[in-house]
């Protein structure tokens, strides 16, 4: 993507300023993991048996591990890799859980953590093709993410999107057993998987607000496990829990991992003149919460919705 300044309405070309290391883009992610992907920094270096894992992170959205790997070349395998490191996760979850509450001075247990939701980012300045074809699946577990530089001190991140309805499992799934084992835990989910065994009123309600906000400036959607995130680009702004009968709406106020969360200043505070949502404390983070169980004040929300989305 080209960048220009603008000034008095003429353009000047903002140049490039390559990364000359690996290390360089790894410095710059993990010194900022949260604010670029919303996650806690765990660990750089992971070391496990012959394998070293560039960064571990902790998802607490999902109460899941996550992997970040970062490339500078092109002759990699995404697949070989990406399977090969969440299959070592999966047969050593007492080692990312040790490491956590070590690391984190937390009591993180074996069942607090969703393994079906690890996953793998990578990073790097470029892809080839093979790359980007090879993880173009509904359910592979891995993101790609192009990162550049410029000379004016701007940072780019630019995710390469999956455009397939066709699963890895029933194209490598039989001949490939590290594929096979590791798609039996780990799910990447899509609306339907979200609302299985749920009300089909609860999904309809669903696609009403959907529909409402689906044409929001850098709106898009990420599916998990029982809930829904809406994003403005790559940031997560709003999350949504899919229950039995009703939709529960979360929207963020301030967080601090280190469970210190009254020392956070900046905060998110929600103008709502007929008091729907009620603010939810904890140590780590406070949230607006709100059940919307049918479509009465749906309107109302949304306006809710948009003060955290433009935030």
């Amino acid at each position: 993507m080209d960048l220009y300044k603008i000034t008095k309405n003429k353009l000047e070309s903002i140049e490039s300023d390559p990364f000359k290391l690996e290390k360089e883009i790894q410095s710059v992610v993990e010194l900022n993991v949260e604010t670029l992907f919303g996650l806690e920094f765990v660990k750089s270096e992971f070391s496990l048996g012959k394998f070293r894992l560039d960064s571990v992170c902790f998802d607490n959205d999902t109460n899941s591990f996550v992997i970040i790997e970062y490339k500078k070349g092109s002759s990699y395998s995404v697949i070989d890799q990406g399977y090969s490191y969440l299959s070592l996760m999966l047969n050593n979850k007492s080692d990312f859980i040790l490491e956590y509450n070590e690391t984190k001075n937390k009591t993180l247990k074996r069942g607090d953590v969703d393994w079906s939701q690890s996953r793998i980012i990578f990073v790097s300045p470029s892809f080839n093709t093979y790359q980007k074809n090879s993880v173009n699946f509904k359910d592979v577990p891995f993101e790609l993410w192009e990162i550049k530089r410029y000379s004016n001190g701007t940072i780019g991140l630019d995710q390469h999107m999956s455009s397939s309805d066709e699963s890895i499992e029933m194209v490598e799934g039989n001949k490939n057993s590290v594929i096979k084992n590791v798609g039996k835990e780990v799910k990447v989910y899509t609306e339907d998987g979200c609302f299985e065994n749920r009300e089909e009123s609860v999904r309809e309600l669903y696609h009403e607000l959907k529909d409402k906000v689906s044409d929001w400036e850098g709106f898009n959607v990420d599916y998990h496990k029982r809930s829904c995130r809406f994003k403005n680009n790559k940031k997560i702004k709003i999350w949504i829990d899919v229950q039995t009968k009703c939709l529960h709406i979360g929207l963020l106020s301030r967080t601090d991992f280190s469970g210190n969360v009254k020392s956070v200043k900046n905060k998110f505070v929600l103008d709502d003149p007929k008091n729907l949502f009620t603010l939810k404390k904890s140590n780590y983070q406070e949230y607006y919460s709100y059940k919307l169980r049918n479509d009465k004040n749906i309107d109302y929300v949304v306006l809710m919705m948009k003060q955290k989305f433009d935030s």
